[in-house]
């Protein structure tokens, strides 16, 4: 018979293995919750450990969301990035790029609401640091947006600025549709984007299909 795993705050559980645990209960609690509802006796109680012990692992509430937020910020950053490093601002490149995203969020899913969290205290390290991440991201999604439309031929700046705040909004929404949808692989929803896109690409300025 298996020999039944540790469970995680009893002894015996290597540090860096009990400390990871925390880290993922903890992304789970603020990506579901959000950082304003999230609790850190919850957390605790996730992994079998006390409140006491978690705040010498990790330190205050602040503390373990910078900690949760960091490896989903790079996580993210840098399929972005990897995405529209290979071959540039292509028009397949969207589809590159939310392919890189849920790949990157796959099994945990919800870390893309520790990012985009809006109950975030304003002013904290917490704040800033998910700003800067954002501002990132909205920086590549600006100047991929913006060479689309000049390969499509359109220079208009306000264009390009209306594409980024469209492309940012469509992302989130896809992302909270995926979360319902837990069946679907992010392979399954790369296609599923491109099913949607290629028939919005059909309508007509009426909203008729051309």
């Amino acid at each position: 018979m298996a020999t039944p795993s540790s469970k995680a705050g009893t002894k015996g559980v290597p540090r860096e293995h009990r400390r990871r645990q925390m880290l993922e209960a903890a992304t789970e609690e603020f990506g579901t919750r959000g950082y304003a509802a999230a609790s850190l006796p919850a957390i605790a109680a996730r992994v079998g450990v006390t409140k006491t012990l978690l705040h010498q692992y990790l330190g205050t509430k602040e503390d373990l969301y910078v900690a949760c937020l960091v490896p989903v910020g790079d996580r993210l950053l840098g399929a972005v990035r990897e995405a529209m490093g290979e071959g540039g601002t292509a028009p397949h490149t969207p589809l590159r790029v939310l392919h890189g995203i849920f790949s990157a969020l796959e099994g945990r899913r919800e870390a893309w609401f520790v990012l985009y969290d809006t109950t975030l205290p304003p002013g904290g390290e917490a704040a800033r640091r998910a700003s800067g991440y954002r501002s990132a991201i909205d920086r590549l999604a600006a100047g991929g947006t913006a060479e689309l439309l000049r390969a499509a031929g359109s220079t208009d700046p306000l264009d390009a600025d209306a594409l980024k705040y469209v492309w940012r909004d469509l992302v989130a929404t896809l992302v909270r549709w995926w979360v319902k949808h837990p069946e679907q692989t992010p392979e399954a929803m790369t296609q599923r984007c491109a099913r949607l896109f290629a028939a919005a690409a059909t309508l007509t300025p009426d909203g008729r299909s051309g």
